[in-house]
Formats: structure tokens, C-alpha cells, sequence
């Protein structure tokens, strides 16, 4: 979610076989049934990868991630996604505006803003056909900007 910047119905369809581990590739099924294939990153990968191995269910179903409780069937939607994000982020002890699955997608865009991203590439990663679109996820925290900010340099003008 958070370094690929994915949906929270585009974790919750993600298939076994969308998970191409040789090309370090995967197929996210995103919004009006557009197929995307996707670098996976070697972070996210490797949590995948250990998921898959060590705590994922055994289970018949194709879906990557599924109830920890019989039956083990994929997540019943985007919102089962939302809860599990929202519990996490309770555990960690942070307490942001908006508590779903979607802060992470604002997170990664406002992350890739400060690094210097243009909001053509931001719109690229989070797949957006919208300018429009992709400034609503680049909100600019201004006070963390000016934290930021660079005082002007004195050139003497005794002004």
C-alpha cells in the first residue's frame, strides 16, 4: 500500500498469480478494469515474500491476502483494508486526521513532493488520469514546508 501507492480494492483483488517474483513485477487490477503492471520494490517484496511463507493461512484461495480466521477466503473488501490500516496505525500510537487505508496514498504523494517530485510523476505512481486528481492527494503542509525553507541570503542592502 504505502510504497506502491495501491488502492485499498487493489489490495484486496490482488491474486497469487499477479505476483511475477522473477520479473519482480506485479499486475494490480485498478479502477474501470485497467491492468497495471508495477515494479515490486524490494522492501515491500520481501514483506510479501515472508507474509506468503510464514503467516499467510493455508488455504485454496488464489488471493494474496486473506482472513487469518476460517474460512480463509480473501478480504471481504476495501474497508476490511481501511480497518486493518486503522488498528495499526492505533498500535503504533499515531493519531493522523483520516485513519484508512487512503492516508497512505496521501503519505506517499506528500513524501514524494518534498523529495522533489513533480506532480506529473506523483500522478504516475498513484496511476491518477487527472491532474486534478493528483493535487488533491499533493496537499502541501506548509508549515512543515517552511520548517523546510531557506532563510534569504543578507547581500548588504541594509534593507
Amino acid at each position: 500500500l504505502a510504497r506502491l501507492g495501491l488502492r485499498a480494492s487493489e489490495v484486496v483483488t490482488l491474486d497469487i498469480d499477479d505476483i511475477d517474483w522473477r520479473a519482480g513485477e506485479v499486475t494490480i487490477r485498478g479502477k474501470g478494469l485497467v491492468h497495471e503492471r508495477l515494479p515490486l520494490l524490494t522492501e515491500p517484496g520481501e514483506a510479501l515474500a515472508a507474509y506468503l511463507r510464514q503467516a499467510r493461512p493455508a488455504t485454496r484461495s488464489r488471493r494474496v491476502f486473506v482472513r487469518l480466521q476460517a474460512p480463509h477466503s480473501g478480504l471481504a473488501g476495501p474497508s476490511t483494508v481501511s480497518t486493518l490500516v486503522r488498528r495499526a496505525l492505533e498500535r503504533a500510537g499515531l493519531d493522523p486526521p483520516a485513519k484508512g487505508a487512503h492516508i497512505l496514498r496521501h503519505t506517499l504523494a506528500t513524501e514524494m513532493l518534498r523529495g522533489g517530485a513533480s506532480m506529473a510523476e506523483i500522478g504516475q505512481v498513484l496511476r491518477h488520469h487527472s491532474p486534478n486528481t493528483t493535487e488533491i492527494y499533493a496537499k502541501v503542509d506548509l508549515s512543515g514546508l517552511s520548517a523546510l525553507a531557506q532563510p534569504w541570503p543578507d547581500i548588504g542592502g541594509g534593507r
